[in-house]
């Protein structure tokens, strides 16, 4: 078991910058990737970033340019460093681990994002 635990959200101003953590406690070991996912109401949960322990990122089309996914695999924490946030970033972003297929098989609990004026 893996567990994931997200801090750094809060309330932004359109063009401002957050950065969210994700540490992770349990089974670490078996951890091959991190990323992270986001929740709106009433839509189905998106992928925004992820990266192999061999530094292989992956961003959505969507937050390419302004976000940055970083780990430091030492601390078993994935960073996200979003930058020119604009009122369409506002969700519930969520930290995952994938399985060695790649699919999300653990979860954090999520923080919470709001860009507004």
């Amino acid at each position: 078991q893996v567990q994931l635990v997200e801090s750094g959200g809060g309330l932004v101003q359109p063009g401002g910058s957050l950065t969210l953590s994700c540490v992770a406690s349990g089974n670490t070991f078996s951890i091959n990737a991190m990323g992270w996912y986001r929740q709106t109401p009433g839509k189905q949960r998106e992928p925004v970033a992820s990266m192999l322990n061999d530094g292989t990122t992956g961003y959505a089309d969507s937050v390419k340019g302004r976000f940055t996914i970083s780990r430091d695999i030492a601390k078993n924490t994935v960073y996200l460093q979003m930058d020119s946030l604009e009122p369409e970033d506002t969700a519930v972003y969520v930290c995952f681990v994938p399985d060695s297929s790649g699919i999300p098989r653990y979860w954090g609990q999520g923080t919470q994002v709001t860009v507004s004026s």
